[in-house]
């Protein structure tokens, strides 16, 4: 299905997923030099309601990896980065829809930042950085699949879209939906939303206008994410209330 170079890029790609994107961070630090483009054009008002639909859009991509972990056993849909790793292939709830749904979630999540900075120069280099990073990911991932799973993966792949969701395809979950097993697998996704934001948010008026503070509502915004983060990460290393059998 995929070629093996791309396979062995998607591998590497996969190994360091975790800081790959560190490496866009000059591009937005240029783009947050200028001066906000939406409120320029259009007035606050327009800024503001821009700014909350970039978030709404951020977090609507955080809500589709939610419902795919809620529904997925232990051994898949994980964050791990030394290998590729699936005890067992996933093939309903979102997964019937589209055979990369966190890809999905975590690329509306990633948009939805770029187009926070209301510059149109990064929303385009993520666009293309997206493009070529999940394409070499996913192949490397098929790639794996195919090997452990054969015929039974192949079936499935020729009936369920690569990426973007064919909803009409809907195969209700065989696992009933876990509120635990998201908020043990996503505390540290919904922080670094909340960061990133908060980050883009605060930098943009440092760099354009100069104010004397930082934001309060950020501030208590980005408190009440990292006090909501600890809280979660506590529960997860030092008990097991958020362990769930087989999850």
């Amino acid at each position: 299905m995929v070629s093996d170079l791309m396979a062995r890029q998607g591998n590497w790609l996969f190994r360091w997923r975790s800081y790959l994107l560190l490496g866009l961070a000059p591009l937005f630090l240029v783009a947050l030099t200028r001066p906000e483009a939406v409120e320029a054009e259009f007035g606050s008002l327009v800024d503001s309601l821009y700014e909350a639909a970039c978030i709404a859009l951020a977090f609507a991509g955080l809500a589709i990896r939610a419902v795919t972990v809620g529904y997925v056993p232990a051994g898949t849909s994980g964050r791990n980065t030394r290998g590729q790793l699936a005890e067992t292939l996933n093939t309903t709830g979102l997964y019937s829809l589209t055979r990369n749904p966190l890809y999905l979630g975590n690329a509306v999540i990633y948009m939805a930042i770029a187009a926070f900075t209301q510059d149109v120069f990064v929303v385009v280099i993520m666009g293309l950085f997206l493009w070529l990073y999940l394409e070499r990911i996913i192949a490397a991932e098929e790639a794996f699949l195919v090997a452990k799973f054969g015929e039974v993966y192949l079936a499935w792949a020729k009936q369920t879209p690569v990426f973007l969701p064919r909803l009409k395809d809907w195969r209700a979950p065989v696992l009933q939906f876990s509120v635990r097993n998201v908020l043990r697998r996503e505390y540290s996704g919904f922080f670094a939303i909340v960061a990133a934001f908060f980050l883009v948010d605060q930098l943009h008026e440092y760099l354009t206008e100069h104010p004397e503070s930082v934001d309060p509502t950020w501030t208590v915004t980005l408190a009440g994410g990292a006090m909501l983060y600890l809280f979660l990460r506590t529960l997860k290393k030092r008990t097991r209330l958020l362990d769930v059998a087989g999850r």
